[in-house]
């Protein structure tokens, strides 16, 4: 079993922001694997589908961006899904826009959603695929919490659809394949 967690602030207004691109992503994986993220439970929002005969469980924490490791310590100990089965995907403000970088573990990089998952589950051995979004040139908080322009949103939806890809790579073959296949994508280009 693997738990697929999309990062993202809950609520309209933060809908479509750079900073919600995690749960922008498992919204494209709702519709490719045809399931419905429609139970609420374990601090956030989930659905179940199968990808290559491995259930796959698809969170968005709703708890807010800075606290995600709540919801995601309360759905793994509850389905006991082990943390190298975990995938997170979110913002990356170092990655250009349409960029894509996978990784097995590290830090968290100044992310604060990730740091508190880190934190709550005692490890930083998860996958993660981080989207970017470009850096900002002025107020982060204000940058991460804006909309792209629509020059931008129009990169970032090709650099999702191969984000829902990698979250296949990575349960059929392995970290290392979803690396080596999708660590020098560029839609931007």
């Amino acid at each position: 079993m693997y738990l697929v967690v999309g990062l993202g602030n809950p609520g309209d207004r933060y809908d479509k922001t750079r900073h919600n691109v995690g749960f922008d992503v498992v919204d494209m994986c709702e519709k490719k694997y045809n399931f419905s993220i429609n139970r609420t439970k374990f601090k956030g929002v989930y659905g179940e589908s199968s990808i290559a005969n491995e259930k796959v469980i698809f969170l968005k924490p709703q708890t807010y961006m800075n606290l995600s490791g709540e919801s995601v310590r309360s759905i793994i100990d509850f389905y006991k899904i082990p943390v190298e089965n975990i995938i997170v995907i979110y913002d990356d403000i170092s990655l250009e826009v349409g960029r894509l970088r996978i990784k097995g573990k590290g830090s968290a990089g100044g992310h604060n959603g990730i740091k508190n998952i880190i934190s709550h589950l005692g490890t930083d051995s998860f996958s993660r695929i981080k989207v970017g979004i470009g850096e900002p040139t002025y107020d982060l908080v204000e940058f991460v919490t804006g909309r792209f322009s629509n020059e931008d949103r129009e990169i970032v939806e090709k650099s999702f659809e191969a984000a829902v890809d990698a979250v296949s790579v990575i349960i059929n073959e392995g970290i290392n394949q979803a690396m080596n296949k999708f660590n020098s994508f560029n839609a931007g280009k």
